[in-house]
């Protein structure tokens, strides 16, 4: 029977997906269990109220750009996976060392996303759940939740993207109203009373800016707006979507990712920072994010049902990711096994909650690490024809390993990595310069390279 997903061919048109499926599966994947971990994060790092609304608004309008005009196009002009698209490019020997990042980097994100599940489900059967200190798994009973959940979330990516994106549809519309309830109720148990408080008590109460707490990063306007930005950035810019939109009728159905950006990156962050405010309001010593208790204490049962799916909802699409890049470097090994196997890595993940406690500088890492490879697809795709050079260089000639891509891609890790370690650049700054450096390096290289191949076919042929 015909492999449904089409992992090394383009996806026929009777396959391809329309507007609605994109739309339910970014609300449902941005709605997510881990924005009640990276809404708590931002208020630790002493954010004002007006930067962190601004750089939410500007950084998810740039994030949507993205999608919209740089993954989309593509992904409907060649509708490859990611991972058949840069074997054609980059050749078989480096695209599996690409693979191995991006599917143990897919893991572990998702893993994260099964920790905040487990939290919820945690409260439930009474287990005691990790600290924002811990390192460590916490316990049998952790332990026991943890493999339970991750087993769930992991059957159904295995299942396919239109499982994937059938799940979300039904999720996400509940999931909103129980979002936007977490926000309202915890404004309620601050104090506000009417709209025009709402204000005063964000200013004063939630994000009054200042000093960040112990441990956590300093954030102002331009640190949100690039986190909102790059969170994804392996994404878009990075091009992991290659392997969503590549079912998608249309690349205008891109602009679903705005339901995700300001529904979840907005809406949801900002409710999640009100309830880690209600919880600190409570017991001030108490620092620990953890959404299940949190959810829990602001809407009961429906909270921790809706942190359980959220955080459902968003493993599943990630763990399907992992998969496809695993699934690559076997191709003709069983894609569901494979991705159940990435779904157990990813539960293994979930137990250590330092992960999930990491999360903004895991996600700036992750994108950091994979960008370079979506400059290289996006300059090899528009511009080298456009200058007279061959799209696809490593497939014409048989390559096995492309010099150019391998360059641009190492330089620019070894750039971003100096400017952090010995720059002082916060890593949420370097992601933009290193695309634009690894897009340089790649149309430099490979004119060089694609020239000096044709000057050699010359003179052999002279």
């Amino acid at each position: 029977m015909a492999d449904l997903e089409f992992e090394r061919e383009p996806v026929p048109p009777h396959a391809q997906l329309g507007f609605r499926s994109f739309l339910g599966q970014y609300v449902s994947e941005h709605v997510a269990g881990t924005e009640l971990m990276i809404g708590p994060l931002f208020l630790r790092t002493g954010v004002s109220a007006a930067e962190l609304i601004a750089g939410l608004v500007v950084g998810n309008a740039l994030a949507v750009l993205s999608w919209l005009f740089v993954t989309a196009p593509i992904a409907t002009r060649v509708r490859l996976t990611l991972y058949a698209h840069l074997e054609r490019l980059c050749g078989r020997k480096l695209v599996v060392l690409y693979d191995l990042l991006n599917g143990a980097m897919f893991c572990f994100l998702a893993g994260s996303m099964i920790t905040v599940s487990a939290t919820a489900a945690g409260v439930w059967t009474g287990i005691d759940l990790p600290g924002l200190g811990d390192t460590w798994p916490r316990g049998v009973g952790w332990i026991a939740t943890t493999l339970v959940v991750g087993a769930l979330i992991a059957v159904i990516a295995a299942a396919g993207y239109r499982a994937v994106a059938r799940f979300a549809d039904l999720a996400a519309p509940w999931m909103i109203l129980v979002f936007l309830a977490f926000g309202i109720v915890g404004l309620r148990q601050l104090g506000v009373s009417s709209v025009g408080e709402v204000w005063e008590v964000a200013t004063t109460r939630i994000w009054p800016g200042g000093a960040p707490r112990a441990g956590a990063p300093s954030f102002g306007f331009w640190h949100v707006c690039f986190f909102a930005w790059f969170c994804n950035l392996a994404m878009h810019l990075g091009m992991a979507d290659l392997s969503v939109f590549r079912f998608a009728k249309k690349s205008w159905h891109a602009v679903a990712s705005a339901a995700g950006m300001y529904v979840g990156h907005f809406m949801a962050w900002l409710a999640a920072s009100v309830l880690y405010a209600v919880q600190l309001a409570r017991t001030p010593g108490n620092e620990d994010v953890l959404p299940g208790p949190m959810a829990d204490a602001a809407c009961g049962v429906a909270g921790l049902v809706c942190v359980i799916v959220a955080g459902w909802t968003t493993a599943n699409p990630t763990i399907y990711r992992a998969g496809l890049a695993f699934q690559a470097l076997m191709p003709k090994a069983s894609r569901f096994r494979i991705t159940l196997a990435a779904g157990a890595l990813a539960t293994v993940a979930a137990l250590f909650p330092a992960l999930s406690m990491r999360l903004l500088d895991f996600v700036a890492f992750y994108g950091m690490v994979l960008m370079p490879m979506g400059a290289i697809i996006v300059v090899d795709w528009w511009l080298l024809p456009r200058l007279g050079l061959r799209r696809w260089w490593a497939q014409e000639r048989g390559l096995q390993w492309y010099g150019a891509a391998a360059l641009a891609w190492f330089a620019t890790l070894a750039a971003c990595a100096a400017l952090v370690r010995w720059g002082g650049v916060a890593i949420y700054f370097v992601s933009l310069p290193g695309w634009c450096v690894a897009a340089l390096l790649y149309l430099l290289a490979s004119a060089w390279s694609q020239r000096r191949a044709a000057h050699a076919a010359v003179a052999g042929g002279s």
